[in-house]
């Protein structure tokens, strides 16, 4: 027995003035633009249209529901394993991202190919150049250390025309490296973007994921679904998320002429001190802390630069 419809805020909270998806989700609309969601929604127990958020199909096709409607993308797939993001969250970012780069230029968000964006562990989704590209027509490097993930980005390239030729991908081969091998000499990024591994470990990461599949089903999950877990390069690596922002930061201070701003999300709070700690070690000239809200969910974006506010003026000038 379906319970009485919920009202609900126009607007989700949280969500920057200009993502696209602050509003809930208008189903027959998404349906119209990718039919095959239909398949997955339903009604659930307050009445509301929606689809299962522990099916992994589910949001995969609801993904490509949103990508197609509000961003033009015709094709879009993963491969079976692959992270599959949450977009409005994704949009976030680079809306934040693109407030960062406007408080440099009087308040107005730079747009055009001429700024170029480096997105570390670009991913099999290619999420960031898309919504990147689509919203401010920035020019996107996409990096990363998993071919197959390269592989996918491509296919999403090529069967999309409007990113073609304006965003490019590059294999890392060396694991311990995260600039290194990718920023070519003389090359210069108004910024760069990373949504870097959580977990420290394949357990740690299993766990949370079975955690969120139970808490989405109120039930207990024991085995994760492919599309929900993610790759292990995607969701792990030594030391965590608290070590390889770490080590990001160290390695950024010999590219400090070759991107303007650093980036990278931050999912604990807890992280920023040791974090702050490097930044002052390695030099860092101005660092900013952003924060991300989508409904209960607290997050932020840590950015520095290692440019002064003279150079930064001259540098967005020349754009």
């Amino acid at each position: 027995m379906l319970s009485k419809k919920r009202e609900h805020p126009k607007e989700k909270s949280g969500l920057h003035p200009r993502n696209r998806h602050r509003e809930r989700y208008d189903f027959p609309l998404l349906i119209g633009s990718c039919p095959e969601l239909a398949d997955y929604v339903h009604l659930n127990k307050f009445n509301d249209e929606s689809i299962d958020f522990s099916d992994s199909a589910a949001v995969l096709t609801l993904n490509k529901a949103l990508l197609k409607y509000y961003y033009g993308v015709e094709h879009w797939n993963i491969p079976a394993g692959f992270l599959c993001p949450p977009i409005p969250g994704r949009a976030d970012y680079i809306h934040l991202i693109a407030d960062l780069l406007g408080s440099l230029n009087n308040g107005i968000v730079p747009v055009g190919s001429k700024i170029k964006c480096l997105d570390i562990g670009v991913g099999a989704n290619c999420i960031y150049p898309i919504i990147g590209h689509k919203e401010y027509g920035w020019y996107f490097v996409g990096a990363d250390i998993e071919p197959i993930a390269i592989e996918s980005a491509t296919k999403i390239i090529d069967e999309n025309t409007f990113l073609k030729g304006n965003v490019e991908l590059r294999l890392q081969a060396n694991a311990s490296d995260i600039f290194k091998g990718i920023i070519q000499k003389a090359e210069q990024f108004e910024i760069s973007i990373c949504n870097p591994p959580f977990h420290a470990s394949f357990e740690e990461a299993q766990a949370l994921t079975l955690r969120k599949l139970s808490n989405l089903r109120k039930e207990k999950v024991t085995k994760a679904t492919l599309n929900f877990g993610g790759q292990n390069k995607e969701l792990y690596c030594e030391g965590g998320e608290e070590k390889f922002v770490q080590k990001m930061i160290l390695q950024s201070k010999e590219f400090s002429n070759s991107c303007l701003w650093f980036s990278t999300l931050i999912s604990k709070a807890e992280y920023l001190k040791a974090a702050y700690s490097v930044l002052k070690s390695v030099a860092a000239v101005e660092v900013r802390t952003i924060p991300m809200t989508q409904g209960n969910k607290i997050s932020r974006i840590l950015a520095w630069t290692f440019q002064s506010k003279v150079q930064q003026n001259k540098w967005l000038g020349k754009k």
